[in-house]
């Protein structure tokens, strides 16, 4: 009995060669590009065209809140944006909760609709 043992302890795998290391980190280093590509990139991108929009506000433009209040923007700070909602009623808000441009003819621009998709 011991002999089977020790002869099946004694097995080995054929020895196929030695990989280089590097091709054992070629899938690790294409998963990581294509991670990189389908969401990193276009996130990066939507932040900045987003950063480049707060920058441009302007007083009287129509715009949406990210909590969906929609309003006249009444007037526009450092850092923050005061919106007029009619009535009266006004607040302030943080430029960075303005989440986009709002337009009557629409409900919201078409073209940014296509750029959201």
């Amino acid at each position: 009995m011991s002999s089977i043992v020790t002869a099946l302890l004694a097995q080995t795998a054929p020895d196929a060669g030695q990989q280089n290391p590097i091709f054992t980190l070629v899938p690790f280093v294409l998963i990581a590009v294509v991670f990189y590509l389908v969401f990193f990139r276009p996130q990066q991108k939507q932040v900045k065209k987003h950063q480049k929009f707060v920058s441009e506000l302007q007083k009287g433009q129509d715009v949406v809140t990210q909590g969906g209040m929609i309003g006249k923007i009444f007037q526009v700070e450092d850092k923050t944006v005061t919106l007029d909602f009619g009535g009266g009623n006004k607040i302030r808000f943080v430029k960075g909760q303005i989440a986009g441009s709002w337009s009557d003819e629409t409900g919201s621009s078409e073209k940014d609709l296509k750029e959201k998709k």
